[in-house]
């Protein structure tokens, strides 16, 4: 391109940098389908979830000490007590953290109901995927700072399943502690984990999965293969009425905007008003290792996990259910084997597997938080969780694609 006399600072930055043609091919000229609805604002807000919780982090750590011996009071005291609206940020950081597992797991199954995952859509599930596993490695990471009981006993219950690993197992453990049990080492490795590495291959793989998005395209509320060529000359001819897509701004982006706007409202009511459910009562006594507590539960996102792993009475079994219940999304492509794009209302064997499912996994997050040992409608806890936990596999690898092999035999 020949570099000739800018008319002013943007063409200037035009001719150097391409700027134009970039926002055409980020933003005006990416083209979204018409018929969604609000569920597709769950990216966005995901992204703005993701932004908070980077920049409260930031200002966080300005006064946090990852050290066992000052973590406690540099949470409790310096910013919540000393730190002018110290607290603001604390709640702000601790409902995102928790509201963002709300929000990816909305995401997630609006993809499973309308069949986001298939027919050239499996980088995007993957990658989302992906991005679960690390945000779960973040807020668990992100736990442990305080070093509360909790946040101490979460520690010492999460390493130690590293144990089961053949033959090394041990030794794996005292490597990711640094000690026999957690302690400052920990801290200091959680910490860097929490604020450098993590977020930095959450980052990569958000822009892997945001570019993902732009190969097959987004789905829609019908499952329509849109030929997004065409459509879009369309619209770039003037005919956007009949056009069925609209580019990402202003169009689409405008409207996430107000959807952004509701959001907010929701999550400064929690913020201001509701944040306990957010920060567990327990962990506001300092971490003590002879001090253990009466029902160790994780936070609410990794209840459903929890109960597998505890719902197998074998405890290596137990330690492999919960391994592969927390991968098992990864394989949701392949375990569909219907070739059938569309919402979960329109697949009558799909439609009853994915509310059964619903139902389970509801079923294991409250048994999850309830003592293994206790009694509910007559029934041992323990039993009720070993049977969701089964359930829980006998959907995704046994029913599913019986289901679904059945739908695409139908569909011939």
């Amino acid at each position: 391109m020949q570099i000739h006399k800018s008319t002013g600072f943007l063409d200037w930055l035009d001719q150097r940098l391409a700027v134009n043609k970039l926002m055409k091919v980020l933003v005006s000229e990416y083209w979204i389908p018409k018929n969604i609805n609000f569920l597709w604002a769950m990216g966005v807000i995901l992204t703005t979830l993701f932004v908070l919780l980077l920049v409260t982090g930031f200002l966080l750590v300005m006064y946090y000490k990852p050290d066992i011996n000052l973590a406690f009071d540099s949470v409790n005291m310096t910013i919540m007590k000393e730190v002018e609206y110290g607290w603001l940020w604390r709640h702000i950081h601790a409902v995102a953290a928790s509201v963002i597992f709300l929000i990816i797991y909305i995401h997630t199954f609006t993809a499973i109901y309308y069949g986001s995952y298939k027919k050239g859509r499996e980088m995007i599930w993957l990658s989302g995927m992906l991005l679960f596993i690390l945000f779960s490695a973040e807020a668990f990471s992100g736990y442990m700072l305080p070093w509360g009981q909790m946040s101490f006993w979460a520690a010492k219950v999460i390493t130690q399943l590293f144990g089961a690993v053949p033959f090394i197992g041990d030794a794996l453990v005292e490597w990711i502690r640094g000690d026999y049990i957690p302690s400052d080492p920990t801290l200091t490795r959680f910490f860097m984990l929490h604020v450098c590495l993590l977020p930095l291959v959450l980052l990569v793989v958000i822009v892997i999965h945001f570019y993902s998005l732009r190969i097959p395209h987004v789905n829609n509320e019908t499952g329509e293969e849109i030929d997004f060529e065409v459509e879009a000359e369309k619209y770039l001819s003037g005919d956007k009425k009949n056009a069925k897509v609209i580019p990402f701004w202003p169009g689409f982006l405008a409207k996430d905007f107000m959807y952004i706007g509701f959001f907010m409202i929701f999550f400064f009511y929690l913020v201001c008003f509701q944040f306990n459910f957010a920060m567990d009562p327990i962990n506001f006594e300092p971490g003590n290792h002879l001090k253990t507590p009466l029902h160790i539960y994780p936070e609410w996102y990794f209840l459903w996990e929890y109960e597998i792993l505890r719902g197998i009475p074998s405890e290596n079994l137990g330690l492999i259910a919960f391994a592969v219940a927390g991968v098992s999304l990864f394989f949701m492509p392949w375990l569909d084997r219907s070739d059938v794009v569309a919402p979960a209302h329109e697949r009558k064997g799909f439609f009853v597997w994915f509310w059964l499912l619903m139902i389970d996994l509801v079923v294991l997050t409250i048994f999850g938080k309830l003592p293994a040992d206790g009694v509910t409608l007559g029934i041992d806890n323990s039993a009720i969780g070993f049977a969701s936990s089964v359930a829980f596999f006998a959907l995704f690898f046994v029913a599913l694609p019986i289901i679904t092999t059945l739908e695409k035999r139908s569909a011939k």
